[in-house]
């Protein structure tokens, strides 16, 4: 098996019908031109990805692989594992024929890294309604992912969502459910368990020796004393008194609205939010283009960009690639910290 070093990153292709392989190209010509991105290779269609090339005006070669030679290939071509299907995509036009081949991308990626590969997955953006179309049963790529990792390694796992930016790290622990049923979904348990899965991975992988989490109150004001609610002293202040108890440092429940700015900030290595947008909003707005997803939980490294397929702007040229570019940057940096995590 290969270091950890030579190993090359997994990324997935997304809807081809998105920016994904857009961000892919554009992602290799930044490696290529300006380094300080991790060798990779793309799953999907080699065929595909040359027309996406021509498509947009780049000059780059693309070259079939079987995952663990992209290193040798990456310098000079886009290195592919065929997936065997024969992609037609059309940008902005997003179709449910092309979804076996969505699902194939993200499998196969996470069987590499299980054979080793592969150091890591970064995954492109896909469209959850197109795949569900398709049959797919999964909420998303989290739940996907989380399935996947149980199939493969044999155990039972609990994927925590992580947006991560040098300015700010939030943990959102309800996730793609209604705002209305935050407060049904929401328990002790739940906060506890996701608690220790970031502590632990944050100390694992990220190197924070004594993460301190920051969990903030579901209502206005953190219920401002169970005036304005009792979610805060029924569920998340227990909550928070049985992480400290298991020597994690936590602390709150706070008000959400005064979490967030830069004095805040300093106070904390990660904030639990209650619900998704609670989490999204803050880091999205202070930093959009370099924000990370980061699946906590696995036992293996996955990160992607923080937005979505922007089917408006596909094929167009004008993506932004900085997230992806982090998100790879991200994940190459995790990887080299999984012994540590594999010891845990």
């Amino acid at each position: 098996m290969m270091g950890h070093a030579a190993r090359p990153l997994a990324v997935t292709l997304g809807d081809p019908s998105g920016i994904g392989p857009e961000l892919i190209l554009k992602a290799w010509r930044h490696a290529r031109l300006r380094g300080g991105v991790p060798a990779f290779a793309v799953m999907g269609d080699a065929r595909f990805l040359a027309m996406a090339a021509r498509r947009l005006g780049c000059d780059l070669a693309v070259e079939a692989c079987l995952g663990a030679d992209a290193p040798a290939i990456f310098p000079k071509a886009l290195p592919v594992v065929e997936l065997g299907y024969e992609i037609d995509a059309e940008p902005g036009r997003p179709s449910v024929a092309n979804a076996p081949a969505v699902i194939a991308s993200i499998e196969r990626a996470v069987r590499l890294v299980k054979a080793g590969s592969c150091s890591g997955v970064v995954t492109s953006p896909i469209a959850k309604h197109v795949l569900q179309r398709s049959g797919f049963r999964h909420v998303g790529h989290t739940d996907y992912l989380g399935a996947l990792a149980t199939e493969l390694w044999g155990r039972a796992v609990l994927p925590v969502m992580l947006l991560w930016s040098p300015e700010l790290a939030v943990v959102p622990v309800t996730v793609h459910i209604p705002l209305a049923e935050v407060p049904i979904r929401l328990t002790s348990d739940l906060i506890v368990e996701t608690g220790r899965v970031v502590a632990g991975d944050l100390s694992a992988r990220f190197g924070i020796a004594s993460p301190r989490l920051a969990v903030a109150g579901l209502n206005p004001h953190a219920g401002e004393d169970s005036t304005i609610g009792r979610e805060e002293s029924r569920i998340i202040a227990p909550a928070v008194a049985r992480l400290r108890e298991v020597g994690i440092s936590a602390s709150g429940p706070y008000p959400a609205d005064s979490l967030f700015h830069p004095g805040a900030r300093s106070s904390y290595d990660v904030v639990l939010a209650m619900y998704h947008d609670q989490a999204l909003v803050p880091i999205k707005t202070i930093a959009f283009d370099e924000a990370v997803n980061v699946t906590l939980g696995l036992p293996f490294v996955r990160t992607s960009p923080d937005h979505g397929t922007a089917f408006d702007i596909a094929g167009r040229g004008v993506a932004r690639p900085d997230s992806f570019i982090a998100a790879l940057q991200l994940a190459g940096r995790l990887t080299q910290m999984e012994p540590a995590a594999a010891a845990q």
